[in-house]
């Protein structure tokens, strides 16, 4: 009888880069850590990962690794105690970024083990709409697109929905407007969203959260620590928080559907 899957896979993106994207997938993961969840972080920026800078480490090794002899417990860095690893990617490979979908699925299926043993899976993937981007997007239970309430975010991130819905048939989005000025202008920014997704693709989507724009985050980017640990009583922080119990609560909700759900769908 096979085991049934425990674990949530999140897939974080973004229509374009710019957005807080990583930073605010590095906090959360660090928030859900706060609420008593483990999990892992795969960097799946692939050949421009720089999660690791965030954090101020220089891995020995990375997934790049794992495509040849390296095994995952020997690639993996645990973050904050137990429970909770970062699974680095490199920088300036090209070999990563071009990797097919038989190798994608190679590494991917190396990796399935070690990937059921958390409560959740995050993947931090690049900006855009390349056919790596979309591969990594259309394979986790959910996804959640950053966005700014800037008029460029709002249509690169349209351009990503619609290019999920329409070629990989994906349906469920949820959104957070980062670096919002006030929690009018980043309702706004996800009214405007929302309505050209039902306008055009007949599809609806949910706010998860706003976070407000904050000093702090740039102050923990420059001294390489994540917000949550440098300045852990900022608003920015605490949207942070809000949104992780949010996340925390989902998956309670959706407790049985994940029972019955591949970690990460095959890529076809």
């Amino acid at each position: 009888m096979t085991e049934a899957n425990t674990t949530l896979s999140i897939a974080i993106a973004s229509g374009k880069g710019g957005v807080g994207k990583t930073n605010l997938a590095l906090n959360l993961c660090f928030a859900l850590h706060e609420l008593g969840s483990s999990l892992i972080l795969l960097d799946a920026d692939l050949g421009l990962a720089n999660l690791d800078v965030l954090l101020g480490l220089s891995p020995e090794k990375n997934l790049q690794d794992l495509i040849g002899d390296a095994t995952a417990e020997n690639v993996v860095i645990p973050l904050a105690g137990e429970g909770f690893v970062l699974l680095p990617s490199a920088s300036g490979v090209a070999e990563l970024v071009e990797m097919d979908e038989e190798v994608q699925g190679l590494l991917l299926g190396k990796l399935d083990t070690l990937f059921r043993q958390y409560d959740f899976l995050v993947l931090d993937l690049g900006a855009g709409i390349s056919p790596t981007v979309l591969s990594f997007a259309a394979m986790p239970q959910e996804r959640i697109v950053v966005i700014t309430p800037e008029p460029t975010s709002l249509t690169d991130s349209y351009a990503l929905i619609k290019v999920l819905f329409t070629q990989r048939q994906i349906k469920n989005f949820q959104v957070i407007v980062n670096m919002a000025d006030s929690e009018k202008e980043a309702k706004n920014a996800f009214t405007r969203l929302a309505q050209a997704c039902e306008r055009f693709l007949n599809l609806p989507i949910s706010l998860l959260g706003t976070v407000a724009r904050d000093p702090m985050v740039t102050e923990s980017v420059r001294h390489q620590v994540p917000l949550l640990k440098f300045a852990p009583n900022c608003q920015a922080a605490q949207d942070i928080r809000e949104i992780a119990k949010k996340i925390l609560e989902r998956r309670t909700r959706l407790k049985d559907l994940i029972a019955r759900s591949p970690i990460l769908k095959p890529l076809i």
